[in-house]
């Protein structure tokens, strides 16, 4: 569930997440008539999740999650709770080889995130098929010198190997609950090119190729005209903000899944000033 934005500006990258975590529970509800054998599956939502996730030891270096929004069956943890762990076994790693303030590349990083938490997933024994994959946009810049930014997707536990995202370009990728944001900025909803091929009666062993077909077309005919190369920073901002809270809103009014919610977490990271975190929840006690 959740909603993930990650924005490759020429000023810049930016991160942005919301803050719920849905788990699902079997439940049984006394007096309720239903047929034996019968299992009620009840979404609990939790709207204080972190997931805009850094290193501290990488401060050039941050990610967004979304997807699966724990790790562990009868004990679920959510990826953040992971990273005090992540930080200090990245600690350990560099002090071994005598690089205490080495600086990783953001494809660096990417993987050990990636192996990092593959081996919480089966350390957990978490399924490997039938569930969502815990999606990581990792994002940074190389090093010092290194004009424009990086992005990489990592998925656990299917391809934890990074996959880079828009090299030697600029826009967004974003992923998770995402229906109203591909309506948004891509014109149509994710399901529609497939929903055509099953009007059309298209032959089953052709419809994922031609619903892929004609998704490009559409892309082409009906994507947002965004000058993504030209977009200064603040604007990058502006838009990832949008697009969360016009999906938060429309949630409100769903039947269904309200998986996007809560506060709404956004980083930048730039050349010069690493990791900055621009609006951030943070714990409160009660507003007497």
């Amino acid at each position: 569930m959740s909603l993930g934005i990650a924005f490759k500006g020429a000023e810049g990258i930016v991160l942005a997440a919301d803050s719920r975590v849905t788990l699902l529970a079997v439940v049984q509800l006394p007096g309720l008539k239903v047929p034996a054998g019968t299992q009620l599956v009840v979404p609990a939502t939790f709207d204080n999740a972190t997931k805009l996730i850094n290193s501290k030891s990488q401060g050039h270096i941050a990610a967004v999650t979304f997807g699966a929004g724990a790790i562990g069956q009868k004990e679920p943890r959510t990826a953040a709770s992971f990273m005090p762990e992540f930080d200090s076994k990245l600690a350990k790693e560099l002090a071994d080889t005598n690089e205490k303030n080495q600086r990783l590349t953001v494809e660096e990083f990417a993987k050990k995130l990636g192996d990092f938490f593959s081996y919480q997933w089966n350390k957990a024994a978490m399924p490997t098929q039938g569930i969502d994959d815990m999606i990581f946009f990792v994002a940074g810049y190389d090093d010092e010198r290194a004009p424009y930014g990086r992005l990489y997707e990592v998925r656990v536990p299917s391809h934890p190997a990074p996959t880079e995202f828009l090299a030697g370009q600029f826009g967004a990728i974003w992923g998770g609950q995402r229906e109203v944001t591909d309506r948004l900025l891509q014109g149509f909803d994710p399901n529609l090119p497939m929903l055509v091929q099953e009007h059309l009666d298209t032959p089953s062993a052709d419809r994922a190729k031609a619903a892929d077909a004609l998704a490009v077309k559409l892309r082409e005919k009906l994507t947002i005209p965004i000058p993504w190369q030209f977009l200064p920073l603040q604007d990058c901002v502006d838009l990832c903000i949008c697009l969360l809270r016009t999906t938060i809103t429309m949630q409100k009014w769903v039947v269904g899944i309200r998986g996007v919610g809560g506060a709404i977490d956004l980083a930048t990271i730039t050349q010069s000033g690493g990791f900055t975190a621009v609006q951030q929840k943070k714990i409160s006690g009660e507003q007497l």
